[in-house]
């Protein structure tokens, strides 16, 4: 078994990291979706869909969830996934080395995934060096 991994975001991030992430393992390593979510969009039909996703990739493991914008529509949705008795975490301030990390790292407990999630998005974003002479 494996942690599932949900992404909410803003139309349309998720489904694109998603797409991206799997495109780099060649398919995709773990069960794994996205909801979108659009500006004009009911928030409890949205809720309701994201409860619907979260409970069909939760297998046992649990669920990690990666939201966009702290404090946004999609990651207030992701923080009412929270509710006992669920094994959900969430995340915001998703990237793609995030995402990455998640799906490479779905088979350790949630607890582990969800730090390897948070430390593969931090580390993740960095100055990058000008080239030297040599390259």
């Amino acid at each position: 078994m494996s942690v599932g991994l949900l992404l909410i975001t803003h139309r349309p991030l998720g489904a694109d990291l998603l797409r991206v992430a799997t495109a780099i393992f060649g398919t995709c390593p773990t069960r794994a979706e996205s909801l979108e979510v659009e500006n004009d969009a009911p928030c409890d039909l949205m809720l309701a869909q994201a409860e619907q996703l979260a409970e069909q990739l939760d297998t046992g493991d649990g669920v990690l969830v990666l939201t966009d914008i702290y404090g946004a529509t999609p990651a207030r949705l992701a923080s009412a996934l929270l509710a006992p008795p669920h094994r959900r975490r969430v995340l915001a301030g998703v990237n793609l080395p995030m995402v990455v990390r998640a799906l490479n790292y779905a088979g350790l407990d949630l607890e582990s995934v969800a730090a390897k999630a948070l430390a593969g998005g931090r580390d993740g974003v960095c100055v990058c060096p000008a080239p030297g002479p040599e390259d």
